[in-house]
């Protein structure tokens, strides 16, 4: 008489609660959600600012103008629109060439300016931070607990990547002095993204700018999970060839 077949124990990273899609599906939202919702907030701030400034100008034209009596020119709100002040409605931040808060390439594919870049790296990289504590938290409940920032590091590239991407890290190097370089030959999320050879080194380098923005969430999720474990660090992402993408993570204190 044949055994059930033992089910796979709960903080097994093999034994996934979701589908294996799920988080690919997410930061193919997250990451133009992210955009949006920073593009939208400066736009509404600068809308405010120009309507305070407005406010102003019609407010010390008005207390210039004595009561009853009518400028040549029009009322008293039509003077301050000939004061050379903005009294538009700002619909987007604009830059110092005139272009708005996300310009548009020659290929179609929609810039961020770096106060936006900067927002949105903030926003992705806190979301990930509280995945990372989470997972770690949940998966490492049963393990023994790391004991040396080498260690922790090995939890990240073999059992939190395997959870999150399905594949250990490809590459592992470090100066022995607080410095981990993180190697993914084909990092998931930026398997999927292509580049249209016939646009050359333009179309190469654009597609490289729009898959930096997708590796803000793993930032924070690897550096949320070393702080969970104990280990503070700061975390720096990059890719030279889709769909490569290498981690730098610098503990506190380290020396290059």
């Amino acid at each position: 008489m044949s055994r059930p077949a033992q089910a796979p124990p709960e903080d097994d990273p093999l034994n996934p609660k979701v589908s294996a899609s799920a988080l690919d599906f997410l930061l193919i939202e997250l990451v133009p959600l992210a955009q949006r919702i920073t593009e939208q907030l400066h736009a509404r701030e600068q809308a405010l600012v120009e309507e305070y400034k407005r406010s102003r100008i019609f407010n010390r034209t008005a207390s210039k103008t004595p009561v009853g009596y009518q400028q040549k020119d029009g009322s008293g709100a039509e003077a301050a629109a000939t004061d050379g002040s903005i009294t538009t409605t700002a619909v987007g931040r604009m830059d110092e060439s005139g272009a708005g808060e996300s310009g548009v390439t020659t290929l179609g594919f929609p810039v961020m300016s770096e106060k936006t870049r900067e927002s949105v790296f903030w926003r992705l990289d806190g979301m990930g931070y509280r995945v990372g504590q989470g997972l770690v938290e949940r998966f490492s409940v049963n393990k023994p607990r790391p004991t040396t920032p080498l260690d922790a590091i090995k939890f990240i590239c073999k059992d939190l990547w395997i959870l999150v991407f399905r594949k250990q890290i490809d590459n592992l190097k470090t100066n022995h002095r607080g410095v981990f370089v993180l190697t993914d030959n084909r990092f998931q999320p930026l398997s999927r993204m292509s580049v249209d050879r016939r646009t050359g080194i333009k179309g190469a380098e654009e597609a490289l700018e729009r898959a930096q923005t997708y590796l803000y969430f793993p930032c924070g999720v690897i550096r949320g999970a070393l702080s969970g474990l104990g280990v503070e660090v700061t975390v720096e992402a990059s890719s030279t060839e889709i769909p490569v993408a290498t981690f730098q993570i610098k503990t506190k204190g380290a020396k290059p």
